[in-house]
């Protein structure tokens, strides 16, 4: 039974207080000053974020692959949602900010007020536009819309571009939800805080032959995020009769904010001993094919893929891997407020950490049997939605001076317990990829699961990874019945391993 419960959406954490701890770099070009405040106060010349350019991005039209589609795609995932006034409303209350604390108190409000609204779109308690409820996307499309208000914003007093930067990101962290957090004090109640991701890889894929047309990648959403907004703030009653109290954010799929200690700053508040310290705390992330992965090796290796700003800080040489040896590059490095080192060592953080999610419970919650299959679900075993697999598989450097690499535990086995136990990473290896790979998901399963283990608890955490949700019926609609039907699904199945978890609380 999930419960949804109202609460203000003020800071569990002040913006103002985690900016300072972050330090931004504060480097100085004033803006020019203005008379009264315009309508619109923007100057467009400004250059925008690789994530805000494409929000011109037009998809081909699905009849006629030769032309463009009337809006840009961004406007038309805002405009189903019913969000087509927020960016035009923030602006003019920018343009009227006369000052910089005016303006942190309004990015504040509204970056809160957004996250608010598209919880309330996915739990239906407030539905416009004719998107379904359901969809992530235009929380994506409505904060980088708003971001880029900001940057090309031309304020009424002086301005450097470090507080610039500093409201981009405070706008940024408080749509996430990641100021939102409120669990409750006590000793009869369980804890858990979930993440999920942005939609990502939404460069390429078919562009029809419109001048000018975005490929089709442009409308990829996340399960994991859509899971999000529909847990954040619910209860869930366990078989004991106790409430779990589950809050949710979001994570951007880009590296500098995860070297910047987004995912720390957010969860690691909840991991300090105190009566609100969480109970269980698991990441969530989309993977591929028709089944939950619940990881259980986590790479401190990363950076071989493209964020969503088109940086990775690790790519191959050659075709070669980088090897982890001096390269803070490839290593995941640990902001200095949550531990550190401020220099670079190769075995401070570990080059692995480990799951210590429930799963055997969550393997046996038959957390498929009542989803509805979506259409292309493959699957095997007809009477459920997806399967649910402990992914034991990793791949090291056996010897972390050599480009040689070892996959072990692959493919995992199907059947829980395996016949034969996995083999754990070796102690004086290097990390290559754990069995999310080496991209972001990882990194959030590695920063969560370091955490925890830094701060001592015994906890579950760990990394669920969703199957593939990019599943269209048509070539460039937007949206469809079976991209829906997938989400739907799999934040369902989503929904209930996280609440197999709860029900191993004590």
């Amino acid at each position: 039974m999930i419960r949804k419960r109202s609460r203000s959406a003020s800071a569990g954490i002040s913006i103002l207080t985690l900016l300072s701890a972050a330090a931004v770099a504060t480097t100085t070009t004033a803006a020019h000053a203005h008379g009264p405040a315009s309508r619109d106060c923007r100057d467009q010349s400004v250059t925008l974020s690789v994530e805000e350019s494409r929000l011109t991005f037009t998809l081909p039209d699905n009849d006629n692959p030769a032309v463009l589609q009337s809006r840009p795609f961004a406007q038309q995932m805002i405009d189903g949602a019913g969000f087509q006034g927020f960016t035009p409303a923030f602006v003019r209350q920018l343009c009227g900010a006369g000052s910089l604390t005016a303006a942190e108190a309004l990015v504040s409000r509204r970056a809160a007020q957004l996250w608010r609204m598209a919880v309330d779109r996915a739990q239906r308690r407030d539905v416009r536009g004719d998107l379904p409820y359901s969809d992530d996307r235009p929380l994506y499309w409505t904060r980088v819309q708003a971001t880029a208000a900001i940057r090309q914003w031309t304020p009424r007093f002086a301005l450097t571009s470090g507080q610039r930067l500093g409201l981009i990101e405070a706008f940024d962290r408080g749509s996430r939800g990641m100021f939102d957090i409120t669990l409750p004090r006590g000793e009869r109640v369980k804890r858990v805080i979930v993440s999920g991701f942005d939609p990502y890889t939404l460069d390429g894929g078919p562009a029809g032959t419109a001048p000018g047309a975005a490929g089709n990648n442009i409308r990829h959403g996340n399960p994991s995020g859509a899971t999000a907004l529909s847990l954040d703030g619910t209860t869930y009653r366990t078989t004991d009769g106790e409430i779990a109290y589950v809050e949710a954010y979001t994570l951007p799929v880009s590296f500098p904010e995860f070297r910047r200690g987004y995912l720390e700053d957010t969860v690691g508040p909840y991991m300090v001993p105190g009566p609100r310290q969480v109970d269980a705390s698991i990441t969530v992330s989309q993977a591929g094919g028709s089944q939950f992965n619940l990881e259980q090796w986590n790479a401190r290796y990363h950076g071989v893929s493209l964020g969503n700003d088109r940086f990775r800080p690790c790519p191959q040489v050659n075709g070669v891997p980088q090897l982890a040896i001096n390269n803070p590059e490839c290593n995941t490095m640990v902001v200095d407020r949550w531990g550190g080192p401020s220099t670079f060592d190769l075995r401070n953080p570990p080059q692995w950490t480990s799951a210590t999610l429930p799963i055997a419970e969550m393997i046996a919650a038959d957390t498929g049997r009542n989803v509805p299959r979506p259409p292309g679900d493959t699957w095997p075993d007809q009477s459920v939605a997806f399967g649910v697999v402990w992914n034991t598989s990793y791949t090291q450097f056996p010897d972390c001076a050599s480009p040689t690499r070892e996959t072990r535990n692959s493919p995992p086995p199907v059947q829980y317990p395996p016949v034969t136990p996995p083999i754990a990473p070796d102690p004086q290896g290097c990390s290559y990829s754990g069995g999310g790979g080496n991209y972001l998901s990882n990194e959030s399963a590695y920063r969560n699961t370091l955490l925890r283990d830094r701060m001592g608890l015994d906890i579950p955490a760990g990394h669920i990874h969703t199957p593939d949700m990019q599943h269209f019926e048509t070539d460039y609609q937007p949206s469809d019945a079976t991209f829906d039907a997938w989400r739907l699904a799999i934040a369902q199945q989503t929904r209930n391993l996280i609440h197999a978890v709860a029900e191993t609380v004590d």
